[in-house]
């Protein structure tokens, strides 16, 4: 039985008592505000509320005591455009066209459910990053804000020069006075911890120590030196700014006495912005942290949730919330499935077992290879164990090197993991983050999250891989994806929205002055003369 029918049925009893008792019954819930906050580049584990020791969330852990914390979170897409259009649509980013890619034109096509919302009664806006880098129009050509309406006017002295200087507590708050008495959809997009960072600003200005960061919290594809530690320590500092900003909302929605019956949802849009992570398909590029709070809706809060939930989840489960009759959306086909069962149940733990499985993938990213290609994967997480498949084995999975690894954002752990190339004794280093890739790879995320072990050639694991990839391309297939129909070079074939991107790699090479604005000069390898690593997962 769903909520509503519940809830219609309780409220029934109360009457009747009422009736009996000469008292008056409480009216029914209202339909929820939501609350969504999606910080900009964060891995799931990187929050205190998960066990992290060098960061320090305690508006995300509010959140996650008194309401659910997710285990299994995943995006399809670890880049933040088609990240987001997987969030807004439903639909996984092979079922999107252009939108499948990073900087993309959104398709006029696909309604997204801020926009459903917005036409069936809910207040709808946000502050900084909504759905970006990209371009969506109207058919008419006129400007489409997949926010409806954005609240970034509003500024402050950020704490250093690479942090946003939009105030979104402030803008959150100027949306509460204007908005009237209808309920709300507040989309919270924090810029942060999305890079360029204030090197060293973690131990300057977030009051951190070196010793914070132990060897153990440094990954094992990258070196466990000072400069990474410190460059995880600045981006720790990124996400406790943005974990300031949403206390303060939530200080004003408890002030105004509307925050029990505000749907508050806390996420990213994919893993952090290092080597290996943000742009991959790898366990911490893709497991994202997931808090919901939600006084007057959620039962036996404090709660910690096994089920696999993917971001096409989140736009059922809104409209669910605001009682959007089923069919009267607009909306293309959502693939994705309501999660209000796990947020009404008292189980912890597992509370579907069909929830076992998300699937993820990615066409392209970021710019820099020959003829605008993209590094096209596909892969399935399910019961702990992560298969992916790499499509063009003969691409360079980060960017070509020439071009300077385009697809993963310069900083010092960048700079570091690129400079061991050239050094045998931990060049491979290098090769577990820009070296090329076998088109079968196998990992036990449950016990080996870094995906070191690749177990693709292991015949005792070699029927349990096979079955799926069998289940991961048959629901491919199901879903339309134009990889299982031989038409996968369409998404290639899509134009940049950004101008500056389109044939950069030809144009850089005829000597243009192209700019990049997310890389450092130093980026950009030669590799001619020098031995590379042996490929480490073949």
């Amino acid at each position: 039985m769903n909520r509503t029918k519940l809830t219609f049925a309780a409220l029934a009893v109360a009457m009747v008592l009422a009736a009996c008792q000469g008292t008056e019954t409480e009216t029914p819930p209202q339909k929820p505000n939501i609350l969504f906050a999606i910080m900009d580049d964060a891995t799931y584990m990187h929050m205190s509320a998960y066990g992290c020791a060098f960061v320090n969330t305690p508006n995300f852990d509010r959140v996650a005591k008194n309401g659910i914390l997710f285990k299994n979170a995943y995006t399809p897409n670890a880049k933040c455009s088609p990240s987001r259009s997987c969030i807004l649509t439903g639909r996984n980013s092979w079922q999107l066209e252009q939108a499948a890619n990073h900087w993309p034109y959104f398709p006029e096509k696909f309604k997204v459910f801020t926009e459903v919302l917005a036409e069936n009664g809910y207040a709808v806006a946000s502050t900084g990053k909504g759905w970006a880098p990209g371009i969506a129009t109207r058919a008419d050509g006129s400007k489409r804000n997949l926010m409806v309406n954005t609240f970034s006017e509003i500024k402050t002295t950020p704490p250093t020069s690479k942090i946003s200087n939009v105030d979104y507590a402030a803008n959150f708050t100027a949306f509460l006075d204007q908005k009237g008495e209808e309920p709300f959809f507040f989309w919270y997009g924090g810029l942060e911890p999305h890079r360029a960072y204030e090197y060293g600003s973690g131990i300057a200005k977030g009051g951190k120590q070196l010793a914070m960061v132990k060897d153990s919290d440094v990954f094992d594809f990258w070196p466990a030196v000072d400069s990474v530690k410190t460059d995880l320590l600045d981006y720790a500092f990124e996400i406790e700014y943005f974990d300031k900003q949403l206390g303060k909302m939530l200080d004003t929605l408890e002030a105004r006495g509307q925050l029990s019956n505000t749907l508050v949802v806390i996420t990213a849009d994919n893993g952090m912005p290092f080597p290996r992570v943000k742009g991959q398909e790898y366990e911490y590029s893709n497991h994202l942290p997931l808090a919901v709070m939600w006084a007057d809706g959620i039962a036996n809060r404090g709660r910690k949730i096994d089920d696999y939930i993917s971001f096409i989840d989140f736009a059922p489960t809104f409209l669910e919330l605001a009682e959007v009759p089923e069919g009267a959306a607009g909306m293309q086909a959502i693939a994705g499935r309501s999660f209000t069962d796990i947020l009404y149940s008292e189980k912890d733990g597992q509370v579907d077992p069909r929830r076992d499985y998300v699937m993820i993938g990615k066409e392209r990213h970021d710019i820099g290879r020959p003829n605008d290609w993209g590094y096209p994967i596909r892969g399935l997480v399910k019961d702990g164990k992560l298969y992916l498949h790499n499509f063009e084995t003969d691409r360079w999975p980060g960017g070509n090197p020439e071009t300077g690894y385009l697809n993963c954002d310069g900083g010092a752990t960048k700079s570091v993991v690129l400079n061991t190339v050239f050094n045998p004794d931990v060049a491979r280093y290098w090769q577990m983050s820009f070296g090329k890739r076998p088109q079968d790879e196998f990992y036990d995320i449950a016990n080996d999250p870094d995906c070191m072990e690749n177990l693709a050639l292991s015949e005792a694991h070699r029927e349990m891989m096979t079955s799926m990839k069998n289940d991961l391309f048959g629901r491919l297939k199901e879903q339309g994806d134009p990889r299982m129909f031989g038409n996968g070079a369409l998404f290639d074939q899509y134009t940049y929205s950004d101008k500056k991107g389109v044939n950069f790699y030809e144009r850089y090479f005829n000597g243009e002055d192209v700019g990049w604005g997310w890389v450092n000069a130093t980026d950009f390898q030669d590799l001619s003369g020098v031995k590379l690593p042996e490929a480490s997962m073949d």
